[in-house]
């Protein structure tokens, strides 16, 4: 998100994506797609826990670079980032990606801490978020700005040919899923609702992490090791997407995800978990609501949307509610805002 936000902004000759952990070569082993933004890119390999150190070499990065905006993602980055902008004066938004995580108390704290050094442009990326943020932190709902997506990227394609290129037969009735292989995406509830489905129902997963060897056994000892494709880590999600006959994010968990508007914008209904702000990427027509942790229902509910698909183009709801170019805009006018009020202030 923040990678496509930087492409599509006023400000992108000026902007850095700083990274608290890992290296540039790990980041480049993972995500190809950055070598092409290297220069644009700056990872200090924090090791676990506080690091004073990572906050010094931060600060240091934000002389460096002359910064007048420091703008952070999740909570990790807005202890450090949020620190190093307030200590050195200069201005601070920060963009909430969920509010589950504020029912932990350090979290809480954490967030009041940063607080009291000076005031943060707080934005949320769904409503549902907003409104968590609101009640968690006991302050007024902040502003809502909609993750978007290259919509230039993920458009419809031949599924028969995306099908050949990942090695999956054409003629299969395809469910995909796509993300981190861990526990809280919910991969495993899936695998046993597709248990419970039709036989001629197969699942496609894109990704990788640390239940990859759990999941694989789990398909095995439900006897679904010929209906569960594998697919790992891939460089090219358009084709996936373009290879389904259905989308699906079971997670318990989630914010304002990218999967299920990438998926649309291939043209591709999508089924959600009602969790965060999941089904606030849905088409009201084409999408499909799941209920977290229950096999039976999310069987019944995905096998209803392979076998009833809707007409309307859930592409048609990408282009109307998820273009990475109206995101950027947003963002830029509340940068442009939030430096019109420093500079107001100082006045």
């Amino acid at each position: 998100m923040a990678l496509d936000y930087m492409q599509h902004s006023h400000f992108n000759p000026a902007m850095k994506i700083i990274s608290l952990e890992g290296s540039l070569s790990q980041a480049l082993e993972h995500w190809p797609r950055l070598k092409a933004h290297q220069d644009k890119l700056i990872f200090l390999n924090k090791p676990s826990g506080w690091s004073a150190a990572t906050f010094k070499a931060l600060n240091g990065w934000l002389k460096v670079l002359k910064a007048d905006v420091v703008h952070t993602h999740h909570i990790g980055p807005y202890l450090y980032g949020g620190l190093a902008a307030h200590l050195s004066g200069l201005a601070h938004m920060h963009t909430e990606h969920d509010a589950w995580h504020f029912q932990n108390v350090r979290h809480r704290l954490m967030h009041k801490f940063v607080s009291g050094f000076g005031q943060t442009k707080l934005i949320a990326d769904a409503h549902i978020v907003a409104k968590n943020l609101a009640k968690q932190l006991g302050i007024a709902a902040p502003q809502v700005i909609k993750n978007g997506i290259d919509l230039e990227k993920f458009v419809p394609g031949d599924k028969c040919l995306a099908r050949q290129q990942l090695g999956l037969d054409p003629s299969l009735s395809l469910i995909g899923s796509s993300g981190r292989l861990e526990v809280e995406k919910g991969h495993q509830v899936l695998i046993q609702a597709l248990a419970k489905m039709d036989k001629r129902h197969h699942l496609a997963i894109a990704g990788s992490g640390s239940q990859s060897s759990a999941l694989r056994r789990l398909a095995h000892d439900l006897k679904l090791s010929d209906r569960v494709h594998f697919l790992g880590h891939l460089d090219s999600m358009p084709r996936f997407y373009q290879a389904l006959d259905l989308f699906c994010l079971p997670s318990f968990n989630e914010g304002y995800p990218l999967a299920p508007l990438e998926a649309q914008a291939c043209n591709i209904a999508a089924a959600v978990t009602d969790v965060g702000g999941a089904t606030e990427t849905l088409c009201p027509q084409s999408g499909t609501r799941l209920l977290a942790d229950n096999p039976k229902q999310m069987a019944i509910a995905l096998d209803q949307a392979m076998r009833w698909p809707s007409t309307v183009s859930p592409r048609l709801h990408a282009q109307e509610k998820a273009d990475v170019c109206t995101m950027a805009r947003r963002y830029d006018r509340a940068i442009f805002d939030l430096l019109a009020k420093e500079q107001a202030n100082v006045a």
